[in-house]
Order: structure tokens, then C-alpha cells, then sequence
């Protein structure tokens, strides 16, 4: 019994995920006998078995196509709602879900958008999707105590130089060609967007009290941050302030640096 149940859930799985449809996917099935179909699906007056199980292929795709534009709202805004499911078609071909969860559906779609011809009128909507999917994974990102201002006020000042900081598991810091940061916000808030310019930028993806925020990051704070996430020593952190010509005072500028970072829940113990 549980072969024949496994090989009837895997039959079904085929039919409701066929590229082209129940009626193609069911041409491909050379075991299923004389009666085809209609030997494992029950059909009547109203529906065919076909029909039935085109129902379920139908539902497979929406519902993904639903939670896709729940994960990326931005993206469908720009490309619209119609250019977005011709987009979700093409990106379940390629990269058909692998995990039970929905929440992996849109693992790969920025990595779609980076090639494919719709992104022609809007080439920065790939950064976007990146942007989007990070928001996504570092909600659902690990946990960890996050430091605060008294747990550094204990470090005697002899020890600073030598002390380890982490940035949050969960947090993360993308490089991207497009300043797309704005767009979510101006989704999210029913404003008006506009497209975004191209230049390369660093931002920044944290959460906080079950929040998720996003900022770009200047030049210093971007490679301080990723000196802390490579484990470096504070002191080297300090060497990559000062080595700025553009910081006037890097005291003040590490100083400021720490207190946002400690503000906004991103640092733990390294």
C-alpha cells in the first residue's frame, strides 16, 4: 500500500507541476494503462477526471504566483501585474519549487530578472527583487541577543582595542548597481515612485523587535560594518575609519557609528 500511494502522489505531483498542462503532462505517462486517468480519478457529468486534476494544477500556479506578489510588492509595481505573472511563468519552469515552504519560492527570482527581456524597460528591477527578497529572509532570518550600550560600558578601555563584535545573524548587507532602496518605502506607503538611478550602492537589511528596516550606507560605514562581519579586531575597524579621507575626526565617527549600530539592535558578540 504505501508504494502504491507513494507512486500515485508522485503520478499527481507530475500532472499538477507539467509545464504545459495536465492534458501534455498526461501524454507523457506511458504506464497509466487503458484507462488513463479515469482509473485514479473520479469523474462525473460536471467534470472530467482531467478537469479535476486541472483544477489543482491551476490552483499550484496561482498560489505561488499570490505568495510571490505578497514577497515582492515593489517589483510588481514596476513591471506591472500582467508582465509579473508572465515573469512567474517562465521563473516556475526554471526554477520549479524544491522546499514544501513557500517562503523559498522566490529564492532565484532576482537572478531571473537579471537576464530576462521584460527587465528592459526598467534594468534596475533586478536590484529591486534582490532588495525585496533580503527584507523577506532576514525577517525570517536567526535570532540573537543583540548588545547594548551598558553590556560595552563594562569593557575596560585597556581591552577595546582587542575586542570582537558580530553583526546580528540575521542582518545583511547587499551590493547593488541601482539605488532601489526608495521604491519599497514609496510602495508600502501608496506614494508615488519613481525609477530608480543607477549607481552602485551598499544597503544595509536589519531587523529589529520583529521589524525590518533598510538603509543605504555611506562609503565608511559599509566597510567598517563588513570588517566587524569578517571578525575583525576593534582596532582594525578604527584603522579602516581613520584611513578615510573624507572623515574629518574618526573618533567622532566611530563613536557615532557604534551608537546607531547599538540603536538599531545590530551588533552581538562576536
Amino acid at each position: 500500500m504505501p508504494t502504491r500511494l507513494k507512486k500515485l502522489e508522485s503520478l499527481l505531483y507530475r500532472l499538477i507541476t507539467a509545464p504545459s498542462g495536465v492534458a501534455e503532462g498526461l501524454a507523457a505517462e506511458r504506464e497509466l494503462g487503458a484507462d488513463g486517468l479515469d482509473a485514479i480519478v473520479r469523474g462525473d457529468d460536471r467534470l472530467s477526471a482531467q478537469e479535476r486534476v486541472d483544477i489543482y494544477a491551476n490552483m499550484y500556479f496561482y498560489r505561488i504566483l499570490d505568495a510571490l506578489k505578497e514577497d515582492f510588492p515593489a517589483t510588481v509595481a514596476v513591471l506591472g501585474g500582467d508582465s509579473f505573472h508572465n515573469v512567474v511563468t517562465g521563473y516556475i519552469l526554471e526554477y520549479p519549487p524544491t522546499e514544501p515552504s513557500l517562503l523559498y519560492c522566490g529564492r532565484y527570482l532576482a537572478a531571473y530578472l537579471r537576464d530576462h527581456p521584460l527587465r528592459d524597460g526598467a534594468s534596475f528591477v533586478a536590484d529591486l527583487a534582490q532588495l525585496e527578497r533580503a527584507i523577506l529572509e532576514v525577517f525570517h532570518g536567526p535570532d540573537a541577543a543583540a548588545l547594548g550600550p551598558d553590556s560595552l560600558r563594562a569593557i575596560a578601555p585597556t581591552d577595546w582595542p582587542a575586542i570582537k563584535l558580530a553583526v546580528h545573524p540575521s542582518a545583511q548587507i547587499l551590493a547593488l548597481d541601482w539605488r532601489v532602496s526608495e521604491l519599497p518605502r514609496a510602495v508600502e506607503e501608496n506614494r508615488a515612485w519613481k525609477p530608480a538611478e543607477r549607481g552602485a550602492a551598499k544597503v544595509l537589511v536589519w531587523r529589529r523587535d520583529a521589524r525590518v528596516f533598510h538603509r543605504d550606507l555611506e562609503r565608511v560605514e559599509a566597510e567598517a560594518l563588513e570588517e566587524v562581519a569578517r571578525g575583525a579586531r576593534f582596532a582594525q575597524i578604527c584603522d579602516v575609519v581613520a584611513g578615510h579621507a573624507d572623515v574629518e575626526n574618526p573618533v567622532t565617527a566611530m563613536n557615532q557609528m557604534l551608537a546607531r549600530w547599538l540603536s538599531d539592535g545590530l551588533l552581538v558578540r562576536g
